[in-house]
């Protein structure tokens, strides 16, 4: 796993030991090619952050800035030592991520991109993660105009039908499918 583009291009990124799923190079390639002109300035949000490859990603090819959720300690820890490595700066939060949601829905901050690659498993509560995501009535109003939330889920996984999001593109990956969704305001 690496940085594919821009500052850091060709930078090794390193995974915890912990079962993280890091989002393969072929589907970052993707969905940043998706993105295009999108990520340059943008504020990014990534969400279930893992390794923060997402967020580095688009930190080297010309983000504005990044701020990474992940709940897990040996996760954060990564994200800090990749950020490191490719000599670039971002926010590390060691928070769950609906905890995270749920205490930003006071503040004003505004994200260009989302990104959210929560664990295919579900919750301890039997819920599962992209449902809940996709239900989370603050996390369509921290997109400022225009922007975009991407989230990664398995293959075949069923979205619910939601009046928060509209999917503008869906494609899948071999095992993961990924999403683009636009919030619908009302």
């Amino acid at each position: 796993m690496r940085v594919i583009a821009g500052r850091a291009g060709g930078v090794r990124l390193m995974s915890p030991k912990n079962g993280v799923r890091p989002t393969m190079d072929r589907v970052k390639e993707a969905i940043f090619s998706s993105l295009g002109e999108l990520v340059i300035g943008a504020r990014i949000l990534d969400l279930f952050a893992g390794t923060g490859a997402l967020g580095i990603e688009a930190l080297s090819r010309g983000a504005g800035s990044a701020l990474f959720v992940e709940e897990d300690r040996q996760s954060v820890a990564a994200i800090e030592k990749n950020l490191s490595k490719a000599k670039l700066a971002g926010q590390v939060r060691q928070q769950d991520v609906f905890g995270f949601l749920k205490n930003l829905a006071a503040t004003a901050e505004k994200f260009r991109i989302v990104f959210a690659d929560p664990p295919y498993d579900k919750m301890k509560s039997g819920e599962r993660f992209t449902d809940k995501l996709l239900a989370n009535e603050t996390l369509p109003w921290l997109l400022e105009p225009g922007g975009v939330f991407v989230l990664e889920k398995r293959p075949g996984e069923d979205i619910p039908i939601t009046k928060l999001w509209r999917v503008t593109r869906q494609k899948i990956y071999g095992a993961t499918e990924v999403l683009f969704l636009s919030p619908i305001r009302e």
